[in-house]
């Protein structure tokens, strides 16, 4: 696409299916540098990535070449079988179905990166669901809390 100039910073946010808490310390870096390779592989840029057990933030920077919706599909496809492939976990791992997906200006990637970086300190007096909801108010998304936190599906 010669000519095609773009600045898109997406704040990408997705749970374990049911928000399971079983991504590990233990191989969580791991993982982290697995979806950073994939999302580098497909012209994208990470800006920083971090979670807790239960889901995942990851600050990229999007190429026009490709739809947003289709990069986490393809993320959470890939990572998904690496996880079993290294089975790191004993149950049958997933993600949840669908994302949240939150546009920032380059005035705010400090903050953005410094809020992604620091989720444990977030989460010792937040939860996910609380953080996840004041995303949603904050962007002024419509949603429906049944579809939102599905513990069934």
């Amino acid at each position: 696409m010669a000519n095609t100039y773009n600045q898109i910073y997406i704040h990408l946010v997705f749970a374990v299916k049911y928000r399971d808490a079983v991504i590990d310390k233990s191989w969580r870096q791991e993982l982290y540098q697995y979806i950073i390779g994939l999302i580098a592989n497909r012209g994208h840029k990470v800006y920083a990535i971090g979670g807790m057990s239960d889901h995942i933030h990851i600050l990229v920077s999007l190429s026009p070449k490709q739809a947003i919706s289709e990069l986490v599909l393809e993320v959470k496809r890939a990572s998904s079988l690496w996880i079993k492939e290294k089975q790191f976990v004993r149950c049958q791992f997933a993600w949840q179905e669908g994302f949240g997906a939150f546009s920032y200006g380059k005035s705010q990637m400090d903050n953005v990166v410094k809020y992604i970086q620091n989720q444990e300190i977030h989460h010792a007096k937040h939860s996910f669901r609380d953080e996840y909801v004041s995303f949603l108010k904050l962007f002024g998304i419509e949603y429906d809390e049944k579809y939102v936190f599905r513990e069934m599906e």
